[in-house]
């Protein structure tokens, strides 16, 4: 029984130790001239596990009496992180050792946050989930506040734990709740006390408790308050991170939670989200537009996005799931590109993160300038690009779920949105001349931009098969 738990979890054992073995080395032998060769193996290693992971087939496998879940869902969410931390890893290593930032905890504290994460969308228990939640957490924490010497990284780091002290202090009273009125802290136990919809006061509190705290990691109105301050404050590559894998597995872990542990009750949760999705596709869209900052745009451009992909979850179907998986790895896949180009905007080898610094852009670097335009008109949801029909799968999930209403907000909602992703392409195409920047030919940067522009126009052939693993991984979560 025990060897049959340990198969199961046996990527994050590999990962976990891996990480724990490099740190020992690490602190014991060269150090920091460990960081670059780190960055290459952790990589690797999580590309390899990936594969690994989505060769696997068969259906749901439960381990340690139920507390974790191998199932298709997790499964897709853990191949989706694997690889966003593994290019985001690749992306950040020129960036970081030039401005001798890369020390050989960097990639260790990612692989560590990527455990807890892969933890977080195969949680089949109250327990297992806070684990999960809280290893991607504090591993998050440390990154956040990497550029030591510097107080705005810092206090982008004291913010992000303060506020996510909190957070993890309303999941965990709703958690406590919860387990008092359901009497398990397993999601099978769980949903059986929730059976039919007959869900008591206080098992209601206590979920509202949990949406809370899980909404808080995908920034969510009203819990978007640390976003554009750790996004604005992190090294570039460190909030690279925060916009890619940890949004995947914190919406992996929201689905996970509603459909396994409350799937019964689903009218008790949907007005929930959806007025969560209301809120962030709004603020965010409405707030972004006076951002100069392109790392705080891109902030309140996340916040928007988690609203949209929250969308699909409130229609409580799996259809819904399906939607919510493919907004998500476009999603990501767009962002990836997008943090690649702004790792590249450098004046006199120094970074710059004005919007106004790309003015003209496309007479200096036509190149940078078409594959970012493509990235924007995808992120806005303009067709024929990808990202359209990122959008048109959740707003057709909420409507075909009965939230007609949401999903002509979310219309509305994406043509506020997109006057801010236009405005840079302005500045890029017709803007006043100024000082030019610095044309970086990074060839790992340039290679993902090149690579996320490239699958944003392909991949409205098939979606690189994306559409079919989605509905298969929903089907296995939302029975």
């Amino acid at each position: 029984m025990i060897q049959a738990d340990l198969t199961i979890i046996a990527p994050e054992i590999i990962l976990a130790v891996f990480s724990m073995l490099a740190l020992l080395a690490g602190a014991y032998t060269i150090k920091d001239r460990l960081a670059t060769p780190l960055v290459w193996v952790t990589s690797g290693l999580m590309v390899i596990l990936a594969m690994f992971i989505a060769s696997r087939s068969g259906g749901a496998q439960i381990g340690f009496g139920g507390m974790i879940v191998d199932d298709g869902f997790a499964r897709f969410a853990k191949v989706a992180i694997l690889l966003s931390a593994a290019s985001v890893l690749l992306m950040s290593r020129d960036y970081m050792a030039r401005r001798n930032l890369l020390r050989f905890e960097y990639p260790l504290l990612v692989a560590l946050a990527a455990v807890g994460m892969m933890v977080m969308v195969s949680a089949g228990d109250l327990m297992s989930l806070y684990m999960g939640l809280e290893l991607q957490s504090l591993a998050l924490y440390v990154v956040a506040a990497l550029r030591r010497d510097s107080v705005t990284s810092t206090e982008a780091g004291l913010k992000y734990f303060v506020l996510g002290a909190l957070s993890s202090g309303l999941l965990l009273y709703g958690a406590s709740l919860v387990y008092g009125y359901a009497g398990t802290t397993l999601f099978s136990g769980i949903i059986q006390t929730a059976h039919h919809g007959d869900v008591s006061l206080g098992l209601l509190f206590g979920l509202i408790f949990l949406i809370s705290g899980m909404a808080f990691k995908v920034s969510a109105v009203p819990f978007h308050m640390w976003t554009p301050d750790v996004y604005q404050g992190s090294p570039t590559p460190v909030t690279a991170f925060f916009a890619t894998a940890p949004k995947v597995a914190a919406m992996g872990l929201f689905a996970r939670v509603l459909h396994d542990a409350f799937g019964a009750a689903v009218a008790d949760w949907q007005q929930v989200i959806a007025l969560l999705a209301l809120l962030s596709m709004f603020l965010g869209a409405v707030a972004a537009i006076g951002q100069r900052d392109i790392k705080r745009l891109m902030a309140y451009s996340s916040i928007a996005h988690m609203g949209f992909a929250l969308m699909g979850l409130a229609a409580g179907t799996a259809f819904g799931v399906q939607a919510m998986l493919i907004y998500i790895s476009i999603y990501v896949t767009m962002n990836i590109g997008t943090f690649a180009f702004i790792l590249m905007m450098e004046r006199d080898g120094q970074p710059v993160t004005d919007i106004e610094s790309l003015n003209m852009l496309s007479k200096s670097q036509p190149g940078k300038a078409l594959a970012m335009l493509v990235l924007l008109f995808s992120m806005a949801g303009v067709p024929p690009m990808l990202g359209f029909f990122g959008k048109f799968y959740v707003l057709r999930a909420a409507y075909e779920g009965g939230l007609a209403w949401l999903a002509v907000a979310g219309v509305v909602a994406s043509v506020i949105g997109a006057f801010y992703y236009l405005r840079i392409v302005y500045y890029m195409y017709f803007g006043q001349a100024g000082e030019e920047l610095d044309n970086n030919r990074s060839p790992v940067l340039l290679g993902f931009l090149m690579a996320s522009a490239t699958v944003m126009l392909l991949g409205i052939v098939n979606m690189f098969g994306v559409e079919n693993a989605a509905a298969a991984a929903a089907a296995t979560l939302v029975n």
